[in-house]
């Protein structure tokens, strides 16, 4: 990217809508939106102050392309830490793409994916860290998943680390400053003082990264597996869940032959639900396929929902044996036995469900009875706590593995510490932990890592 130059992009979503805006930033900004700019009351845009807005016409020689309302931002005083301009149109793709090119011809260049909020990063106005979380808060579409996007933006996260490092660089130029007198076997770095903050690190660094497991779904949604046999009512289940239409259901076995997928927020948090092919022998090829599937959906989801029909449990061994299969194969998931059709079974026969088979939940998908508290159940499985008290928690995959590494690095520390190895062998780790602190909120980045971070960004932002 070239960041000396002067970048246009459409900052709303591609398509017609009443208002559309056309983002310009760059040194000649203001210089060549004036230029195709008639304000109603005859103004300069060059001459007016910032964070002011002005109606008028944007103009192609005499030909009035549209009435739009320009916003002003000069000097650092922007989004981006440079003059910028924000053109308000009318939402007709046509006049977009006119005001786009006109400002292409007079000097502009179209702008990459994720290029504003680069070079606000570049031009010292976030930290890398929270750049990254503007991408996740345009993507969040929970209000758990905003809460931690916002929590990021405001530097929740980046402001720890940055505590930690600079605390840890304090000692790190005292131990390299040792070095410079190792010779006079002088001690600069209270050892004592710094055994403490090492200890301090590694405990924040272990919170940070157990997090991620919480942030992780939150940001991403916690998928959820509905399995069992045909025919008991799994997509019964999923339309329930939903409150629509969204499984085709029918009395025929094997009619679910594809999984089909669908997300629901439940308070704030998002859950997707995955309902698949009934699992059964069968030499049907296509209804193989949709097995094999459901399997593979069942390792890549946490929770297993494994439903059976009440009226039909003839052998309460075999299915407790069939639940320990399942407990077995996906040690690491959730796992929650739900008794579909209670409406058709007697008290008698609930009761012994009920004291042979440990966390039970006996609904019945089709009259939507249970259903709030299977709701009830999925929400105890989200550890919100720490949402709910305002925790930094992860969410971001190489913040993680950044994470990861400083703490290996600092375990190195401690080891040193306890060795009471020499400081020019120390400082080597020291450094490295520093590094990896450093990769996070962007006090080292090189061009790969930014490119791979802001590609990921829509055009416009």
């Amino acid at each position: 990217m070239i960041l000396n130059d002067t970048i246009v992009a459409l900052a709303t979503p591609s398509g017609a809508g009443a208002v559309a805006i056309v983002r310009v930033s760059g040194p000649n900004a203001i210089e060549f939106v004036a230029d195709v700019f008639q304000s109603i009351k005859n103004k300069d845009l060059r001459k007016q102050k910032t964070h002011t807005l002005y109606l008028g016409f944007i103009k192609d020689g005499d030909k009035i392309i549209d009435q739009v309302l320009v916003s002003l931002f000069k000097g650092t005083n922007s989004y981006t830490g440079e003059p910028t301009v924000e053109i308000s149109c009318h939402g007709s793709t046509f006049i977009q793409q006119q005001i786009i090119q006109l400002l292409l011809r007079k000097g502009c260049r179209m702008a990459s994916a994720g290029e504003f909020t680069m070079r606000s990063f570049l031009n010292g106005k976030m930290d890398l860290s929270q750049a990254e979380a503007v991408a996740d808060l345009i993507a969040s579409d929970n209000e758990a998943a905003h809460q931690l996007a916002m929590q990021q933006m405001r530097g929740g996260f980046s402001n720890e680390i940055a505590k930690l490092r600079e605390e840890l660089l304090n000692f790190a130029s005292l131990i390299e400053l040792e070095l410079d007198f190792s010779e006079e076997d002088v001690e600069f770095a209270d050892r004592s003082a710094f055994r403490d903050l090492v200890n301090r690190i590694q405990f924040v660094l272990k919170r940070l990264i157990d997090s991620f497991a919480v942030g992780n779904v939150i940001k991403n949604g916690i998928p959820v597996a509905i399995v069992g046999e045909p025919n008991v009512g799994k997509s019964t289940l999923l339309n329930a869940l939903l409150n629509e239409e969204r499984a085709i259901v029918s009395d025929i076995a094997g009619t679910t032959r594809d999984t089909i997928e669908d997300e629901l927020v439940i308070n704030g948090i998002g859950f997707r639900f995955i309902d698949t092919a009934g699992i059964r022998d069968t030499k049907d090829v296509v209804e193989s396929i949709g097995i094999q599937k459901t399997f593979e959906k069942m390792e890549q989801a946490q929770v297993v929902l494994f439903l059976v029909e009440g009226s039909n449990i003839n052998d309460i061994a075999r299915l407790k044996r069939e639940i320990e299969e399942i407990k077995n194969k996906y040690p690491q998931k959730t796992l929650l036995v739900l008794i579909n059709k209670k409406d058709l079974l007697s008290e008698n026969e609930i009761s012994n469900l009920e004291s042979q088979i440990s966390n039970l939940l006996l609904i019945s998908a089709k009259n939507k009875e249970g259903i709030d508290e299977l709701k009830d159940q999925l929400m105890s499985l989200v550890n919100t706590g720490a949402l709910r008290n305002n925790e930094t928690i992860v969410t971001n995959t190489r913040h993680y593995d950044s994470l990861i590494k400083a703490l290996e690095e600092i375990q190195k520390v401690q080891y040193g510490l306890d060795a009471n190895i020499s400081a020019d062998l120390m400082a080597i780790d020291i450094r490295q932990a520093l590094y990896y602190f450093g990769e996070i909120t962007g006090q080292v980045t090189n061009d790969e890592l930014l490119g791979n971070i802001f590609a990921n960004f829509c055009i416009g932002k």
